[in-house]
Formats: structure tokens, C-alpha cells, sequence
């Protein structure tokens, strides 16, 4: 599950990204400083393994993680090549969501590449260069359609319809994301691995003064939030710089900072937390003395399909799967008594994993 990290030039791409790996990567005041899309793993927040591993008293915990691809500024142009545009498009591409990071904060010392801070001007720049990017993507493949058309063949007929609407949607200058498709040709758009397509949460990055201040009263993030609203999609703000500084603390002392600043997450985790629920993930969990661990899986997914996760050997000879909430599991004290008030149920294959659930699987190959 990869995030691509996108924006213009000098809104806090890099630094965000230092924050969420606490790696190093160059993130210095000038445009393409990142050249190379750099990649993190990031891990999914979730207390309840820490609660679980204290019932186990487990030597190890996993959490279910993300993946962040750091993507370098993109310009005005980049659809044809402008700043390495077509290089970093590519990269973009290859993700299952995107990061839209927007630059919501003032700063004299940090140059804008037009000039000013506008949240909704700068992400429409950034949108229109992926919108032209996929409107030539769909002109190519529909001349190739075209042909076959003629031929008279019913799938390419099917294909060429679909093809029809898009650029008629991304002429209009809207993402292929806004286009309400049916089932069948949600299948064939898929295929056609079209960037604005993929699902989007707006990073609104404000800065040091604002993070204690109210989101509604910060003029710069009502404009992305209205934007985002339009979209059916998701804003969460962060204060960049305020992440990278914690990721310098113990845990302690980051605690400690949060709480004079009357946090109770980061920004950061937000981020996680909105970009696993964005593209329709939850956590089952799997615990004992070895190991306490979260196994990432998409919503409505069966116990086999889950057990898969693990092994394969444990999808192909899945037999049952004892299960319990999280939430009784702790309730009870542990497993034994949960299994003791009746808690712990026994599920075959077209049980629908939920978020949260303890699974232990029994398989036979």
C-alpha cells in the first residue's frame, strides 16, 4: 500500500516526509532538490497492540504499516515535461493513493514559485498537470480503441465508450475520480492506470504559530477544506515542522511537548490513520507469547482471504478460524476466560474479517 507525497515546489514535501521516516532526505529552499522519489515505512497507530502485548506479555509487536513515496515538486507544465515532469508523473502512477500536500503558512524566507501563498490556486496547478497527463494517456488509447472498433469487436466497442467519457470528463477539466462509473466499467478504468483516478487526502501544512489554533479559523485551510469538500475527499492538517522537531525528542519528552500544546495525536498520525482508511483498509490481529501483530486486509474480506495473509498454506488448507473482538478479548482478562464466557466463536469461509478482530486459524495442507 503506497501514499505518494505530491505538491508544489517548497510546500513541505520533504520536510513532512523526514518527519513520517524520521530519515534525512534534502528538503533545502529551492525547487527539484528531491530528484529520486524517496520511501518510508510507516507504521499504522493503533494502541491496541500495546494492550494486547501486555495481556501476552509478548517479546515482539508488528503493527500494520504504510508505505510513503516522497515525490519531487511538480510545475506548472509537468504534464509536458516541464521541471522533470514526465519522470516524476511516472513515479505517481505507480501509487494507490495520493498525498496532496498544500501550503498553508507564510514565510518571507521560503520562496513560492508564483510568488504568493494560494491554497486553491496552487492545488488546481498541481490537479490540471495530472488531469493533462491522463487526457493524453486516454487520447493514445483511444486511437488504438478506434481501430479495433471498426473490426467490430464487442469488447474494444465497450472499451471505446468508456474511453469516450473520460476525455470528456478530463476535458472539462475534472479528475477521472469525479466520473460515475458503473461497476463493469470501474473494472475497465483500472486497466487504464489513470493518475487522477486514484483516491486523494489534502495535506494542509501550516505553520508553527497555527498548530494550537482552531482549523476553521485559519483562513488558508478553510480554502483547502472547501476544495477538498467539492471532492468528496479528505483534509488533514499537519504543521511539518513541528513533526520533524518531535521526531528529534524521546518519547517522553514529545509527550510532554504535546501536552503543553494540548495535542492528543500527532499530525502525522492523523495522516496514517486517514490514508489506511482511504483506501478501505482495516486490522485483524493475531496474538501470543512470540508475537502480537496487526495483518493489514481490505474491508470484506473472508477468513481464508485473511488467513492468506499469513501464509498461503493457511488460505489453501484453511479449515475454521477461532475468533474474538478486541474489545471482548480485553474485557475478559485473556483469551482462556473469553473462551470460557463464550466470546470466542468458531467461523468458517464466509466469515467477513472485521477491524479489530484476534484470529487464531486452523489449516491443514
Amino acid at each position: 500500500m503506497k501514499l505518494g507525497v505530491v505538491g508544489l515546489p517548497n510546500v513541505g514535501k520533504s520536510t513532512l516526509f523526514n518527519a513520517i521516516t524520521k530519515n534525512s532526505i534534502p528538503s533545502e529552499n529551492y525547487p527539484f532538490c528531491t530528484i529520486e522519489p524517496n520511501v518510508g515505512i510507516v507504521a499504522v497507530p493503533d494502541r491496541r497492540l500495546d494492550v494486547l502485548g501486555e495481556i501476552y506479555n509478548t517479546k515482539k509487536i508488528t503493527p500494520a504499516i504504510i508505505e510513503f513515496v516522497d515525490i519531487a515538486g511538480l510545475v506548472k507544465g509537468a504534464s509536458r515535461g516541464e521541471g522533470l515532469g514526465n519522470k516524476f508523473l511516472s513515479h505517481i502512477r505507480e501509487v494507490d493513493a495520493i498525498v496532496h500536500v498544500v501550503r498553508c503558512f507564510d514565510n518571507p524566507n521560503i520562496t513560492h514559485v508564483d510568488g504568493n501563498v494560494n491554497p486553491t490556486r496552487d492545488i488546481e496547478e498541481i490537479n490540471l498537470e495530472l488531469i493533462l497527463a491522463d487526457l493524453e494517456t486516454v487520447t493514445k488509447r483511444l486511437e488504438k480503441v478506434e481501430k479495433a472498433v471498426k473490426t467490430g469487436a464487442k469488447e474494444a466497442t465497450a472499451e471505446f465508450e468508456v474511453l469516450v467519457n473520460l476525455k470528456t470528463t478530463l476535458e472539462l477539466e475534472k479528475p477521472v475520480r469525479s466520473y460515475k462509473a458503473t461497476e463493469k466499467e470501474k473494472e475497465l478504468i483500472k486497466g487504464f492506470f489513470l493518475i487522477t483516478d486514484k483516491p486523494v487526502i489534502y495535506c494542509a501544512n501550516i505553520s508553527d504559530d497555527n498548530i494550537a489554533t482552531p482549523e476553521d479559523e485559519i483562513s488558508y485551510v478553510k480554502q483547502v477544506k472547501e476544495y477538498a469538500t467539492k471532492e468528496n475527499a479528505k483534509t488533514v492538517v499537519v504543521c511539518a515542522r513541528f513533526e520533524e522537531e518531535l521526531c528529534g525528542l524521546s518519547d517522553e519528552e514529545a509527550e510532554m511537548f504535546k501536552q503543553e500544546l494540548g495535542l492528543t495525536e500527532t499530525g502525522l498520525d492523523k495522516l496514517i490513520v486517514a490514508g489506511y482508511d482511504l483506501l478501505g483498509l482495516i486490522s485483524y490481529l493475531t496474538a501470543g507469547e512470540k508475537e502480537v501483530r496487526a495483518w493489514t486486509i481490505t474491508k470484506g474480506t473472508c477468513a481464508p482471504q485473511a488467513a492468506g495473509k499469513i501464509h498461503t498454506d493457511f488460505e489453501r488448507g484453511f479449515i475454521k478460524a477461532e475468533v474474538v473482538s478486541y474489545v471482548d478479548l480485553v474485557e475478559c482478562g485473556n483469551f482462556v476466560k473469553a473462551k470460557e464466557k463464550g466470546k470466542v466463536r468458531m467461523e468458517g469461509k464466509e466469515y467477513v474479517v472485521k477491524d479489530g478482530d484476534v484470529m487464531l486459524f486452523k489449516f491443514n495442507v
